[in-house]
């Protein structure tokens, strides 16, 4: 017997039936937009008004109710599941959240304020992109440190508007000023806006990461954003203003759907794609007693903040800052080193359930699959290997991939970009240490070096190098950065570039952003195309900018990436694809296998 028996039907549901059978599949998935609900606790009820599905549906989106929920678990399983955030309207905040309650709150409710912090700490941490309506305009300024008016007319310095209007909450009651250059005011192409008003909290002080974008005659705050990342909020309804047939409110929500949609992408490239940054400096925290294991503000990089990011693979670095280089600084630089991928080593042990230390590109490969985190080890500046070429078998045997030839001083390899051209770039100890690392399967990483040092073990190395955390000279004229010729003569051997997200590598004078990270990677993709240029953080060393400033924030690039056209192949490419093969390049050239 078939599962559905039509014949045994009303016509009226097989005229339904018929309908939802005939109607063609969509050809691309539709955005899903998680709305939060009211909850009225003493009647077990979980609702919310039918504009706000309305209107992201109208905006091309598919509306996902959510009902209340405080368990880490089921809220990550329902974030993996949408692909924006709607904060919608609803009673005044508790003390849950806040210090002090007004004596005129009303319809508190302490289970929602908790269930709705916990959702967006959790959306923002995966960059998922929010818009807040009234309530939820409040909600995300107090999650990111502003605060409020808890009653406006009470607490509010001169003669506030009556923003509890009693008119029709469908029209407007009063005008509110846009800035220029804010999100809104694209969108809705306008400076001046006939609004509805029905709240009696309001956005006091603004949190840091936020700025205001639109004020009622009062003053009174009537929408925030984010210039970073993808957050906005009004105070006004609008969901209601377009039942009520203002259309022109509309690209509110088209923007949100819109956003959904990269974002979506981007997340589907990380699920299904190896994700890798090349250089990191987490180990230099390692004093302050940190576990890479738990989520650290200290931290750009940890596992907790990987694993949000969706980043699968880093390399994290023994770096060795250039001292002495008598006997005694010689032999503290070496044992400062060990000392460092030792603990690493131990740390990477204490979470074997989520992270292994891989040796190989392969093993990147095998553990994304497996669901663990992959940590490559490095050393950042050749110092560390003291006078003994025994050292640099020694600590390819221990899973070094690469070592930074120099950091900022010369040291008895070679010059330093930051140096004082002791050997007139590479020594004759530093030619017995590239051939070394050829011969062990060691990448040259010539991140800290200078001009004529780079060009030296260009021509001496028989493998291909990387510049694991640099940036391009012809946007940012920073020593640190590659001239265009270098660039050029790197992919001419092979090698890759990886841009570095240190902003005074990105923009002159610093006060980077991402799109200067978009920049810096499209300049070397129409230099010398998309196979010789990839990401070296840097974080925990100087490297972040606002909008990818901690592991958990790479994701934007992607985004930016793919909103510029960029596609999955070749941000695969971007995203370690290039930086990996050269890996291999060098370790199957190696004579020596550990």
């Amino acid at each position: 017997m078939a599962l559905f028996s039509d014949n045994e039907i009303s016509p009226s549901l097989a005229s339904l039936y018929n309908k939802l059978d005939d109607a063609a599949p969509s050809a691309a998935r539709v955005p899903v937009i998680g709305i939060t609900t009211n909850h009225r606790a003493e009647e077990s009820l979980t609702c919310i008004a039918d504009p706000y599905v309305e209107a992201v549906q109208r905006a091309g989106g598919a509306a996902l109710l959510l009902p209340l929920c405080t368990d880490a678990v089921q809220l990550d399983a329902t974030l993996e599941r949408i692909d924006g955030l709607l904060l919608t309207g609803g009673g005044d905040f508790s003390d849950a959240v806040l210090a002090s309650v007004s004596p005129l709150a009303d319809a508190v409710d302490a289970q929602r304020d908790i269930s709705e912090f916990s959702l967006l700490r959790r959306a923002l941490q995966r960059q998922m992109p929010v818009f807040g309506i009234c309530r939820g305009h409040q909600l995300v300024n107090l999650a990111l440190g502003g605060t409020l008016f808890l009653d406006i007319p009470s607490e509010y310095d001169g003669t506030p508007l009556a923003h509890s209007q009693t008119e029709d909450k469908r029209k407007p009651s009063h005008e509110v000023a846009l800035t220029q250059d804010s999100l809104v005011a694209r969108l809705l192409h306008t400076t001046s806006l006939s609004v509805n008003s029905l709240h009696h909290q309001a956005v006091q002080a603004v949190a840091p990461s936020l700025r205001a974008t639109a004020y009622a005659p009062d003053g009174i705050v009537e929408a925030v954003e984010s210039d970073c990342y993808p957050v906005y909020g009004v105070q006004w309804h609008p969901e209601q203003l377009l039942a009520g047939g203002d259309d022109t409110q509309l690209p509110l929500f088209t923007h949100l759907v819109d956003e959904a949609r990269l974002y979506r992408a981007a997340a589907d490239f990380h699920a299904s794609r190896l994700t890798f940054d090349s250089h990191c400096d987490t180990p230099m925290f390692f004093p302050e007693k940190i576990d890479i294991g738990t989520r650290d503000s200290r931290l750009k990089v940890d596992l907790p903040k990987m694993e949000t990011g969706r980043l699968d693979a880093v390399c994290m670095v023994a770096y060795i800052p250039q001292k002495e280089r008598d006997a005694a600084g010689l032999a503290a630089a070496t044992a400062q080193a060990d000392a460092i991928l030792d603990e690493l080593r131990r740390q990477i042990a204490c979470h074997a359930d989520r992270v292994e230390q891989a040796f190989t590109p392969d093993d990147a490969v095998r553990l994304k699959h497996i669901g663990k985190k992959a940590i490559f080890m490095g050393i950042e500046n050749g110092y560390a290997v003291g006078r003994d070429l025994a050292n640099v078998e020694r600590y390819r045997r221990m899973g070094v991939v690469y070592m930074t030839l120099c950091h900022n001083g010369d040291n008895d390899i070679c010059d330093s970009a930051k140096g004082a051209s002791e050997h007139d770039g590479l020594s004759d100890f530093g030619r017995a240490v590239v051939r070394e690392m050829n011969r062990v399967g060691m990448m040259i990483d010539l991140a800290h070096a200078s001009e004529k040092s780079f060009y030296d073990v260009l021509e001496a190395s028989r493998t291909p190098i990387v510049s694991t955390h640099s940036s391009c000279r012809a946007l940012c004229d920073h020593p640190r950065n590659l001239t265009d010729d270098q660039i050029r003569a790197l992919a001419g051997k092979g090698g890759v570039v990886q841009i570095c997200l240190y902003e005074y590598f990105l923009k002159k004078g610093g006060d980077a952003a991402l799109s200067d990270i978009v920049a810096h990677i499209d300049h070397v993709v129409r230099l010398v195309g998309v196979d010789y240029v990839g990401i070296g953080s840097d974080f925990d060393g100087g490297g972040g900018i606002p909008g990818c400033d901690a592991a958990d924030e790479l994701i934007n690039i992607t985004k930016a990436l793919l909103h510029k056209g960029y596609t999955p192949e070749m941000l695969e490419k971007i995203w370690g694809g290039n930086f990996l093969r050269v890996m291999r390049q060098v370790q199957a050239a190696a004579e020596m296998q550990p």
